[in-house]
């Protein structure tokens, strides 16, 4: 039986070598005041530069670690639902590895969703599309 994860992060990396020490070090900062378990999936979507052996690094470090390696570059999309299809937590939240996402926001996100508030902006951006007849890219 495996065990119950709270908060699943589905990160898509590509070409970050040189963000990753920082992104690491920031989102482990926001996952310990969660107060839960907590995953952290590394998706490497065919980076060329040295991101690979950093997240090696990182995970040798960090049990709560997962790295998906994709054998070449297939996109963000492609990254998430590899992330997504691997992720067990309660709560899933993806962020980019460029820190243009601030991990510090994400014990406030987590806060808003355990109170019943269902955040769906894909979804709804999808949904209000198909209603209205208009393309969705």
């Amino acid at each position: 039986m495996s065990q119950k994860i709270d908060v699943s992060f589905v990160i898509p990396v590509y070409n970050e070598e040189e963000n990753l020490p920082d992104f690491y070090r920031e989102l482990t900062a926001a996952g310990e005041k969660l107060h839960g378990s907590c995953k952290i999936i590394f998706v490497d979507d065919g980076s060329r530069d040295g991101s690979s052996p950093a997240l090696r690094k990182i995970q040798a470090t960090d049990p709560k670690v997962k790295i998906i390696r994709l054998r070449k570059n297939f996109g963000q999309t492609a990254a998430l639902a590899a992330g997504f299809d691997r992720s067990r937590g309660e709560i899933i939240i993806t962020l980019d590895a460029d820190l243009r996402n601030d991990p510090a926001d994400v014990p406030l996100l987590v806060a808003i969703v355990k109170k019943g508030f269902v955040i769906r902006t894909c979804l709804d951006f999808v949904n209000t599309r198909l209603a209205s007849g208009e393309p969705l890219a």
